[in-house]
């Protein structure tokens, strides 16, 4: 556009011109003048040709300004197309860093409430640990202390197996019309037997064991060796060579032999309860004016009522030691798998309870025809009830 401004001025001053020099050439008369003019022509034809070199150049420098403009403008436009890529790419960018955002604040906010919910949950999982670990201490100081408290009634059990043996032995012979030796009175020098009884003319020996400690792995070996030391006794002509060690019936589950042959003697380990029906089937001897006189079959008649005494006696010893321990695994269970209210009132109920077993009177025997009658009455109810008996399965000689 500059361009043509400056051809149309330049094309009006040469018009300008040329009239000009017209008005003067017709003026001119003279060469003189005629000369003037032609220099004057010349020099203005020299200005319009400079000026028109300057206007040329002008001209191109102005093109030249106008291409570079030209490749500035493709430049811009290229420029101004990324910039509305980046202006694009821009709000898409600020879009998203604002969902970002959005959602950065929303995990920030559930962030802080598993913060919160992990710290209650830890509180009460301290909280329910400390009261574990309470329970646990609480659970174990019961268990030792009703460990301690077993320990204790076995220790006494034991300290006190001796003289109740005694007593035991005392009682039998004096409801029985039964002869008991006093430890001075026994006729032998040398260490006296615990309880001696005497029937025709011979002694009986009733030796009382029991653990020394709460540790029963020795007790076997102590016992085998105790039968070995009644040989101090049974070497006396008098003395019967059958002898009895009686120990309490809460160490028969370590006791394996029972009866021991040592040659010229035999020894029986029994409990406190066999000794009624032991001794009662020796005190049957004397039922003869001489013992010396009993038949063979008599003798075996003996032996195996002795022998059946002594093994229901077992028996019955075994199966109580063996309900024991499974009630006693069974109380050990409900304190564990009871729920506590359900625990609360059973220990409410255990403690309402009260059992009274019949008491044992000196003066009162206690007749077989009665113990009978009990156990046809309860036979009775046994089929009323239709309740499965259990069946006898052990064969002794004599059903042979």
């Amino acid at each position: 556009m500059s361009d043509n401004i400056i051809l149309i001025l330049a094309i009006l001053v040469s018009g300008l011109i040329g009239a000009y020099l017209g008005k003067l050439f017709n003026k001119l008369k003279s060469k003189s003048e005629k000369d003037l003019f032609d220099e004057r022509l010349k020099q203005l034809n020299d200005n319009l040709e400079s000026l028109e070199k300057i206007k040329n150049e002008e001209i191109k420098k102005q093109q030249t300004a106008i291409e570079v403009l030209n490749a500035k403008l493709v430049d811009f436009d290229i420029v101004k197309t990324e910039k509305v890529k980046l202006d694009v790419l821009l709000k898409s960018v600020e879009k998203e860093r604002n969902e970002l955002k959005d959602e950065n604040t929303a995990l920030k906010k559930d962030e802080e409430n598993r913060i919160n919910q992990y710290i209650k949950s830890v509180d009460a999982t301290n909280t329910l640990q400390n009261s574990l670990e309470k329970e646990k201490e609480r659970l174990n100081d019961e268990r030792v202390e009703e460990e301690r408290i077993r320990m204790r009634n076995l220790k006494d059990t034991w300290t006190n197996h001796e003289k109740d043996v005694e007593n035991h032995i005392r009682l039998l012979c004096k409801n029985n019309v039964i002869t008991y030796i006093e430890q001075n009175d026994f006729p032998h020098a040398g260490k006296k037997p615990d309880n001696t009884i005497e029937i025709l003319d011979q002694y009986i020996i009733f030796d009382a064991k029991s653990p020394a400690n709460e540790d029963l792995n020795n007790f076997p070996k102590y016992i085998k060796i105790q039968t070995e030391n009644l040989k101090k006794y049974a070497k006396h002509d008098n003395v019967k060579n059958d002898l009895f060690l009686v120990i309490p019936s809460n160490t028969f589950s370590v006791i394996k032999d029972f009866t021991y042959n040592i040659g010229d003697y035999n020894v029986y380990v029994i409990s406190k309860d066999s000794l009624e029906p032991i001794i009662l089937s020796l005190k049957k001897i004397e039922e003869y004016e001489f013992a010396d006189k009993l038949s063979p079959e008599e003798r075996d008649d003996i032996c195996r009522i002795i022998g059946k005494f002594a093994h229901t006696t077992k028996r019955k010893i075994q199966i109580e030691m063996y309900f024991m321990e499974e009630f006693l695994d069974i109380l050990q269970k409900s304190k564990t798998l009871l729920p506590k209210e359900i625990l609360k009132r059973v220990i409410e109920f255990e403690n309402a309870v009260k059992l009274n077993p019949p008491m044992e009177k000196r003066k009162k025997q206690i007749l077989t025809k009665d113990l009978i009658d009990k156990a046809n009455q309860i036979k009775k109810e046994i089929e009323i009830r239709k309740i499965p008996q259990i069946e006898n399965k052990i064969i002794f000689k004599e059903d042979n």
